[in-house]
């Protein structure tokens, strides 16, 4: 929920997730059907869309489940279902015949004839193969019924598999990627071993093991204009796994990116600047100018992520002249340069000035976590603004 909120506050006009069953990323801390049925409701009262996973591919036991649970979905008033099983998608024009449907990138939509053909099935958006150029998608705008939507992701953590298509997580250690349950062993090092020499392993580089399925981060944000000229309508970020920080610093910046694309002006270089205040990989621009995918690979480890700063606080309450209610998420003194970013507004940089705890006395560093303080801030910042501790790399 908290993800949710700052995703909304920050800029989305739509926010996809899962229920207990049936989605993409079974460990992302998905909604029970009372905290879904809320979040459709804070949705839809700020005019914000709601879109469920169903993009499982189930088996026979759980093929049962679903009726009861697209019903559900259908009463509480989700406006879309991400579907990629074709049973799937049948059950849910059969059980929630008044919901859109979306096809999945799982589904593997990667030329006009396909989209076209989940159109005329009944779909009304199709989330595009990750595998697609630019020229493709244009040509497939060009093809299909203006009435059918086109989404591609844009931001996020690549699959190396086609459409995420993925058995290597089932044969390694019995995690189901199809199901929700990838371990992601992608991201693994790797060395060689002769069969005949069990436990020794052989360099593949230089430098030891390798990463060779390890895929970099996709990054479009100086490339808005060109991705709506080629027809796309949804802009589609990856983080359902990624902090609550991620998906409002993301969200701001690409809604900033898309309102100066929609008004003809430049992008402002802060909002590229600002991807590299989250964690993440190298970035690179996925399939979207080359088939072959140039400098995809990212061959190093998986669990080094760049990031230029720590979230520090979040803003509860902000009286008119900046000074503010707020609760800590890692430690910061007096002294220290931070970074405040609010919903819609450009980033500020300033000095932490003076500090007092929840009983009003003044304090030299904030060093426990969610421990409410106040203190004064450069101006005005609405509920859930952010202040970071900007890291000297940075």
């Amino acid at each position: 929920m908290e993800k949710l909120i700052m995703a909304v506050t920050y800029g989305a006009d739509a926010v996809y997730l899962a229920g207990s069953m049936f989605g993409m990323r079974a460990a992302a801390g998905n909604f029970n059907s009372e905290e879904l049925t809320e979040a459709v409701n804070l949705c839809h009262s700020l005019g914000v869309k709601v879109y469920v996973t169903c993009n499982t591919v189930p088996n026979n036991r759980e093929a049962a489940l679903l009726p009861p649970f697209l019903e559900f979905l259908e009463s509480a008033g989700v406006d879309g279902l991400i579907v990629a099983d074709m049973g799937v998608f049948a059950l849910a024009k059969r059980h929630a015949p008044g919901t859109h449907i979306h096809v999945s990138t799982q589904a593997g939509v990667y030329n006009y004839e396909t989209a076209r053909a989940f159109y005329d099935m009944g779909a009304s958006r199709v989330v595009l193969a990750r595998e697609m150029t630019l020229d493709d998608i244009f040509l497939l705008r060009e093809k299909v019924p203006r009435e059918l939507e086109i989404e591609a992701f844009v931001h996020g953590a690549m699959c190396v598999s086609f459409s995420g298509r993925c058995l290597i997580s089932n044969y390694l250690i019995g995690r189901d990627a199809n199901r929700g349950e990838c371990a992601q062993p992608c991201r693994w090092k790797y060395h060689l071993v002769e069969e005949k020499r069990p436990g020794e392993y052989f360099e593949i580089t230089e430098d030891g093991g390798t990463y060779i399925m390890n895929s970099r981060d996709l990054c479009m944000i100086d490339h808005i204009p060109e991705l709506i000229s080629a027809g796309i309508d949804s802009f589609k970020i990856e983080g359902r796994m990624k902090s609550a920080y991620y998906a409002a610093a993301v969200t701001n910046a690409y809604r900033h990116g898309i309102d100066a694309a929609l008004a003809g002006v430049p992008l402002d270089p802060v909002w590229s600047a600002e991807m590299n205040l989250v964690s993440h990989r190298e970035y690179g621009t996925g399939f979207y100018f080359d088939r072959g995918g140039p400098g995809q690979h990212y061959g190093t480890s998986s669990s080094i992520y760049f990031s230029g700063c720590d979230v520090a606080a979040v803003v509860e309450e902000c009286d008119a002249s900046g000074y503010a209610r707020l609760s800590q998420r890692n430690k910061f003194s007096v002294g220290d340069t931070l970074s405040l970013l609010t919903p819609g507004g450009l980033p500020v940089t300033f000095t932490a000035g003076e500090l007092k705890n929840a009983a009003g006395e003044a304090v030299e560093s904030v060093p426990h976590p969610t421990m409410e303080f106040t203190m004064q801030l450069p101006s005005y910042a609405p509920k859930y603004s952010i202040i970071r501790k900007i890291k000297a790399h940075a």
